[in-house]
């Protein structure tokens, strides 16, 4: 396949996947529940967290969660009261329970009321034309309350050798174009151009196939390998790939 033929093929597999169809089935339905600008970024940002697994689980418990948070999220986090976390004790999903989870609502309180919020916070840290400065800029002022060291692991590190696959996709949501109903195009400081394709074993295994991507681990180093082949397709919008490299995975078990 010439890069010609490939670039038809993956932007006719774009216009496929990035259509309202594909709510149905991913965990991006839950911030196009909201509204207000901070609900939906929150929502996505803790649903973006929870991302791993089975999709239906995904999908049932990130709806719980935001149950738990009385379906208001930015409200919740920036008034709630030490009685107001006790019913969230109970909750988990595979690894991340509710330690994790008081934790993750104390530090976006704090993110809010002192840093400006998630965009403020994660626009700050881009550099070289790539957002996964920002994504290590952003953990280290995520976890700079108190915490315990096993809530760390929930919040990845591309700066020592993570791909942050859910980061990256939060990202997506947050930044690209809304114009399709599915991504959101909230954040408007943020360039399209610098983001990163959510790599996972799906995404990950296509790309190879097509030789995008040769590497086999799926890490920070293999995610700047796909960086680099996917701008070579579209500069300004390279991660609209994501959705023919995830739906010919999932969907077309290509």
């Amino acid at each position: 396949m010439t890069k010609r033929e490939l670039k038809e093929f993956l932007d006719a597999k774009v216009l496929q996947y990035n259509h309202p169809k594909f709510l149905e089935s991913d965990p991006i339905q839950i911030p196009h529940t909201f509204q207000k600008k901070e609900d939906v970024e929150i929502s996505a940002f803790l649903t973006a967290t929870i991302a791993w697994g089975n999709r239906k689980s995904i999908i049932n418990n990130a709806h719980r969660l935001m149950g738990l948070l009385d379906q208001s999220p930015h409200d919740f986090i920036l008034n709630h009261t030490e009685s107001d976390l006790a019913k969230l004790e109970g909750f988990v999903h595979r690894t991340f329970n509710d330690i994790d989870l008081k934790f993750f609502l104390r530090s976006l309180q704090n993110i809010y009321l002192n840093h400006g919020g998630l965009e403020n916070l994660f626009s700050k840290g881009i550099q070289s034309k790539s957002m996964q400065p920002a994504i290590s800029d952003f953990k280290k002022v995520f976890f700079e309350l108190p915490h315990l060291p096993r809530t760390t692991k929930h919040v990845s590190d591309p700066m020592k050798g993570s791909a942050a696959k859910r980061l990256n996709m939060f990202l997506r949501w947050m930044v690209r174009d809304g114009a399709t109903g599915v991504d959101f195009g909230l954040w408007k400081t943020i360039s399209p151009a610098v983001l990163s394709c959510p790599l996972d074993v799906h995404s990950g295994n296509v790309a190879r196939k097509l030789k995008l991507l040769k590497r086999k681990q799926n890490d920070a180093k293999a995610l700047a390998e796909l960086d680099k082949s996917l701008r070579k397709l579209d500069p300004s919008d390279p991660v609209k790939y994501d959705f023919a490299l995830f739906g010919l995975g999932v969907f077309e078990k290509f």
